[in-house]
């Protein structure tokens, strides 16, 4: 009897959640967001190479998309083959933890137990040089460079890029 009672309770929290879904469902049957441009994505990956190259640095950097998916990517000259895949995966990383790289990098390492987590997605990397791109608050893609000389060297290319084309980022 207790079975059958436990069972029945089971059914019926099913059936009304399943309810609640479908009657949610019909009232947010969109949902809108907002994107970057691509003319400012290829902005951004232009100004943030030309802020690594002035400082001596050849480095990749892509910018994508609240999916993940590429909107820019630019290799600057003598940069290594390696560092657009990089560039990608730290933007990947970067937009769908919703967080810069550099931090998952810190916690994983001070958290070994978090170290599972690089494998959740083989685009997944957790290394300093990317970055989440926000416009008025909201989060609108990510940014991703490497090939400098250590990955702070990366965030600062791209934060000098971000503050300079998006002036309006927070």
């Amino acid at each position: 009897m207790k079975m059958t009672s436990t069972l029945i309770v089971a059914t019926s929290l099913i059936l009304t959640s399943g309810s609640v879904l479908a009657a949610n469902s019909k009232t947010d049957q969109v949902v809108s967001y907002s994107q970057l441009s691509s003319a400012t994505a290829f902005e951004l990956a232009n100004v943030t190479v030309g802020q690594c190259a002035k400082d001596g640095y050849n480095v990749s950097t892509t910018v994508v998309d609240l999916s993940g998916r590429v909107l820019a990517q630019l290799r600057y000259d003598n940069a290594g083959p390696h560092t657009l895949d990089s560039s990608r995966k730290k933007a990947f990383t970067a937009v769908s933890m919703k967080q810069p790289t550099a931090n998952l990098m810190k916690t994983v390492s001070e958290k070994p137990i978090l170290a599972p987590l690089k494998d959740m997605d083989d685009n997944l990397l957790f290394l300093a040089g990317g970055i989440p791109l926000k416009v008025n608050n909201q989060l609108v893609g990510a940014i991703g460079v490497g090939g400098a000389p250590g990955g702070h060297l990366d965030v600062i290319c791209a934060e000098s890029a971000i503050k300079t084309v998006l002036k309006t980022a927070s």
